[in-house]
């Protein structure tokens, strides 16, 4: 049976702590699509365009994971797909909190949809895109966190 697992989120920018959960769920579903959002609410510092291209370079090591930009609801966005899970990380008590709210609210809208919620290994459990951006804004180094491709975009930014 081919099972699609959809993993969501912005990858503002992409860290490897996504990329330990992207590897772990793509060793259990047959396809692995790394959803990155448009997410124009939380303004992200990268582009859509730009934050797919990092992801697909960390991703290219990976042959049954996509990377595809939406901006649309997510359950239209799995039935698109045909994927049947969602994959979400947690790495504290407040983050499940979170995740189990949008889990109900996904499968109230699309009934076959699943969560699935992992954690990180535990050299990754404190990473967070907004700490690697507020880490790199400080001119800090965030190289032992995310791929070179990710570290030389940061360091182009112009900080506000």
């Amino acid at each position: 049976m081919t099972q699609i697992a959809i993993y969501p989120g912005t990858f503002d920018p992409i860290t490897y702590g996504h990329e330990d959960l992207i590897s772990r769920a793509a060793s259990i579903f047959t396809s692995v699509i790394v959803a990155i959002a448009e997410s124009e609410v939380k303004e992200p510092l990268f582009s859509l365009e730009q934050r797919i291209a990092m992801a697909q370079q960390a991703m290219h090591k990976y042959p049954n994971v996509s990377v595809v930009g939406f901006s649309n609801l997510l359950v239209d966005f799995a039935k698109e797909h045909n994927a049947q899970i969602i994959i979400r990380g947690v790495r504290t008590t407040a983050d499940f909190e979170y995740e189990l709210q949008l889990a109900n609210m996904n499968r109230a809208l699309y009934t076959k949809l699943e969560t699935i919620f992992l954690t990180p290994s535990e050299k990754y459990s404190y990473v967070s895109s907004s700490l690697i951006r507020g880490i790199a804004k400080l001119g800090g180094d965030v190289s032992n966190f995310v791929n070179d491709n990710v570290v030389q975009a940061l360091r182009e930014v112009t900080w506000p």
